[in-house]
């Protein structure tokens, strides 16, 4: 059973999303200890809320640093919904606070023709073959969202919301999600349970 390690910056439920990681078949641990982020066969970083006080309370918590290196270590390493957006150079809604710029890109407000946030299901379609995307095309997944990624590169999959608004980012070992895996019932365990694969086969 693979080790996963949380990271615990004291924001949003982070207890669901390691729940949901026991159930896909891991030793999922939360955790604000870099040694045991550095120990982890994999790491997942969740976020909600805003971009600034989510990077604010990482750099607070002494969790920056240990973030990157996790995502240059060649282990498996996951993000969820602002926990991706984090990955990424810069946010729009806090225009001021850096990234952690692990992914090229940025993070913008949904255009005005649509309705924010994004609160409801939605299908994805996969663009790019991934172990943790594998077998997940047009599934139904939950998104809670008024900002999003634009990227031209390390796009994985997409979803149509006003236009082509990207739900799976990464490259390698990396992977995020705009949606919330762990809210998204049988496809979104599917997920996780595909990750957990990957951290098995690193």
């Amino acid at each position: 059973m693979p080790t996963i390690a949380v990271i615990d910056y004291g924001i949003g439920n982070l207890r669901s999303a390691e729940k949901a990681l026991t159930r896909a078949g891991a030793d999922a641990r939360l955790t604000n200890d870099p040694a045991a982020i550095s120990a982890a066969d994999g790491v997942v970083l969740p976020g909600v809320g805003n971009f600034g006080r989510c990077i604010q309370r990482l750099h607070d918590e002494g969790l920056a640093d240990a973030t990157r290196a996790a995502t240059i270590s060649g282990r498996p390493f996951l993000g969820i919904c602002v926990g991706m957006q984090m990955l990424f150079e810069s946010s729009d809604e806090s225009p001021d606070v850096p990234g952690l710029g692990v992914l090229p890109g940025r993070v913008e407000l949904l255009p005005d023709t649509v309705k924010r946030p994004q609160m409801q299901w939605n299908p994805i379609s996969t663009t790019a073959p991934h172990i943790v995307t594998r077998d997940l095309d047009g599934t139904w997944m939950y998104f809670v969202h008024s900002y999003a990624v634009t990227a031209t590169t390390a796009v994985l999959a997409t979803c149509d919301y006003g236009a082509k608004v990207v739900a799976v980012a990464g490259r390698d070992q990396i992977v995020a999600t705009q949606f919330h895996p762990e809210k998204s019932g049988r496809h979104g365990m599917k997920l996780l349970q595909n990750f957990v694969g990957q951290t098995e086969q690193s």
